[in-house]
């Protein structure tokens, strides 16, 4: 049985992993599948993949793209969520500011440089017309980091996942200015060129369960309730972002690819793109 070390933020998109892992659907396929979470998001991961910490990473497509244009030896097995990561634009629940225009040249909270955190900060900027070149930045490691950082006044706004900030809008601790969904689709898993060199026939072997699970998540039984308990998050909450999600069982497209590239490139964070089979696996 082959011994798989997977990662990934520990978020509900990340239920169909875990429910193949507990149902034992991968050692049906001579897998031995374990997880690690990833608290610090993509740039944590990605390190991880570096340092041969994990096999494969559940990666935010920007970060990962970002990654393999800047030259490391990452590939794109496939997409995973096909829809937009709604980022939700955080402030402490006692900040004086209200809307957007008030966190023009503030201090965004991330997670690390190259994370979603940080992309996305490019994004939003670039939407409301911010010199993006003078953008400041405190790095807070992860969610937790953000709660202090924000209390404390070292950072005046964070972006983070919409529901999974939500338990901290709803008890007072933030205040959600604003949401920005990304421009591309959100998730991707990622390897090294080197595990696929050396395990390229164990890769089917991992996508198909998963894929199974993932095509048939929203079918599941009490599928709602599951969630809710899970991530602590009300069922309301849950059902708006079931409806708003999509995953995918293909490789990413080429026009995806293209447009993650170009914004990437026209926010000044990397120097040239890399072609589409330079991505992908």
């Amino acid at each position: 049985m082959k011994h798989i070390r997977v990662g990934g933020v520990p978020e509900h998109f990340n239920l169909p992993w875990h429910l193949c892992i507990e149902n034992k659907e991968f050692e049906s396929h001579d897998i031995n599948l374990t997880w690690t979470d990833f608290h610090g998001g993509t740039g944590e991961m990605s390190e991880a993949l570096k340092n041969d910490d994990v096999d494969v990473a559940v990666m935010l497509t920007e970060g990962s793209i970002k990654e393999i244009c800047e030259g490391n030896p990452f590939k794109i097995l496939q997409s995973y969520v096909q829809t937009p990561l709604m980022w939700g634009i955080h402030v402490d629940a006692n900040s004086k500011h209200h809307v957007m225009k008030d966190l023009r040249g503030k201090t965004a909270a991330i997670s690390r440089y190259g994370s979603g955190s940080h992309l996305m900060t490019y994004v939003n900027s670039n939407n409301n017309n911010w010199d993006t070149k003078h953008l400041d930045f405190k790095i807070i490691k992860n969610l937790n980091g953000a709660v202090e950082s924000l209390t404390e006044g070292t950072s005046d706004y964070f972006l983070w996942e919409h529901f999974t900030t939500k338990p901290l809008v709803d008890k007072g601790i933030f205040r959600r200015i604003d949401d920005v969904p990304s421009p591309w689709p959100c998730f991707v898993i990622v390897t090294t060129e080197t595990f696929i060199k050396n395990n390229s026939e164990v890769i089917p072997a991992i996508l198909k369960p998963l894929n199974q699970k993932s095509k048939a998540f929203k079918t599941i039984e009490n599928i709602e309730d599951l969630v809710s308990k899970r991530y602590q998050l009300k069922i309301e909450d849950v059902k708006q972002w079931l409806s708003i999600t999509e995953w995918s069982q293909k490789q990413i497209s080429e026009d995806d690819v293209f447009i993650t590239q170009k914004k990437l490139i026209d926010l000044g964070l990397i120097s040239k793109g890399k072609t589409y089979s330079e991505i992908i696996y």
